[in-house]
């Protein structure tokens, strides 16, 4: 499985960037992707996931009325569109999967719930 993030870089405040995850190598139909982010010396914190069965979504409160998760029709490209962006939301995101069997969709935004991770693509937000 390889997860490859792209669409970061440097913004001001106020701004909009739209991150990209190309997903490849996943064998089985239900699985479940999410975004995470993480600054140094801190926590890597989960943002947003979508099920690849059903399209369900979850959202961390601190980003749910900014952030918005989706993907293409085949779940191979899942976005995160970040809007409002504030000099707080400076860090490296990743993308991250797992599988789940068919109809248990379990999987909330805690990283020890994601097998599969991308390398990374730094955000920086400007005053």
């Amino acid at each position: 499985v390889q997860l490859v993030e792209s669409g970061g870089g440097l913004v001001q405040a106020g701004a909009s960037l739209r991150l990209s995850c190309v997903a490849s190598g996943l064998s089985f139909d239900d699985y479940v992707i999410g975004w995470f982010r993480q600054v140094p010396g801190k926590e890597r914190e989960g943002l947003a996931r979508l099920s690849s069965s059903d399209g369900r979504t979850m959202y961390a409160d601190y980003v749910k009325d900014r952030f918005t998760i989706s993907s293409d029709n085949a779940y191979i490209t899942v976005y995160l569109q970040m809007n409002s962006l504030e000099p707080e939301d400076t860090a490296v995101y990743y993308c991250a999967a797992t599988y789940i069997a068919t109809g248990w969709d379990r999987v909330g935004l805690q990283s020890y719930e994601y097998d599969f991770w991308g390398q990374g693509t730094q955000v920086t937000v400007s005053f």
